[in-house]
């Protein structure tokens, strides 16, 4: 059987779309020289919490702002901690995604298979029907153009904008910000709150238009797959783009090679999109002067205001 071009694309934008929303929050929460391991908590608060409101108000546009909101209420509690009570921002971090997957589980509880409001498509059905371009171009749920706005966005924001300069001044070196007037802990808290919203709206995404079900642990890694797309993009935006969608390409092969029937186990074609991320981050790391030029140099340091 061979695999058709043109739905192997549409399906890897598809898969990428929650782990690139995900990832391009995390990396701005990282410019601001924060470590945040919880995204894989943010992400399935922001699914169920998509799943719940979509549900039961009929309108998958509440569901992405309740998944945002989920996702929030998360990384609210993660900037308290670290930001606030200057807990260690790896076991912070690390106990996010365990509270976050045990309270969705327990939200969850009940609503696995119930009915989903559709989700909006920007494009009338003519343009679908185009040969090749249609289906890849124009076929998507509205939030898979908004991910791609936000790469645009986040990139120029950084970039381009003043307080862009002054997130990533935080990130660099957030004694001389302090020194110069700017508020370290305001920005951090912002870039955090920013980060679980884009993670809870990745989520959602999960919930509502890819799966649209909801499913225990449902997440099954992709917060930790949008952390190391991060590393693997170097802290850039349009690299984090191409991350997501070579994982996305490779999960959605594996897939269709399943659904073939090809001579391969399953449980290695299932771990194939992780083996290869974890390979290809080891090549990364592997030019440890490249990562240490990239990498924000605060990124994981606590901040202590000294006056």
């Amino acid at each position: 059987m061979i695999v058709d071009p043109v739905t192997l694309i549409v399906a890897l934008i598809t898969v990428a779309t929650p782990i690139l929303l995900a990832a391009i929050g995390e990396l701005v929460v990282e410019k601001a020289g924060v470590l945040n391991l919880g995204v894989e908590g943010m992400m399935i608060m922001g699914a169920v919490c998509g799943f719940v409101v979509a549900h039961h108000s009929g309108s998958a546009f509440l569901g992405f702002v309740a998944g945002m909101g989920g996702g929030i209420a998360l990384a609210f509690l993660f900037a308290i901690l670290t930001q606030i009570l200057l807990a260690n921002q790896v076991a912070s971090g690390l106990a996010l995604t365990l509270f976050g997957l045990g309270l969705a589980a327990l939200i969850g509880v009940g609503y696995g298979g119930l009915a989903l409001p559709a989700v909006f498509r920007p494009f009338p059905d003519a343009l679908h029907d185009i040969p090749v371009a249609g289906p890849i171009l124009f076929s998507h749920s509205v939030l898979v153009y908004v991910a791609l706005i936000l790469v645009a966005a986040v990139w120029y924001g950084l970039t381009r904008t003043r307080i862009g300069l002054v997130l990533r001044a935080v990130g660099e070196n957030h004694d001389a910000a302090h020194a110069l007037g700017y508020k370290v802990v305001r920005i951090r808290i912002a870039a955090i709150l920013f980060g679980g919203a884009c993670a809870g709206l990745g989520g959602a995404f999960l919930s509502v238009v890819r799966v649209q079900n909801w499913l225990e642990a449902m997440t099954a890694g992709a917060g930790w797959i949008a952390l190391a797309l991060v590393v693997f993009a170097s802290w850039k935006p349009w690299r984090v783009l191409l991350g997501a969608w070579l994982f996305g390409g490779i999960a959605a092969l594996q897939l269709r090679l399943q659904a073939a029937e090809v001579g391969v186990p399953v449980a290695l074609l299932d771990a194939s999109p992780y083996l290869i991320t974890i390979i290809v981050l080891v090549i990364i790391s592997s030019d440890r002067s490249r990562a240490a030029l990239n990498a924000p140099a605060m990124l994981g340091r606590i901040f202590h205001a000294s006056g």
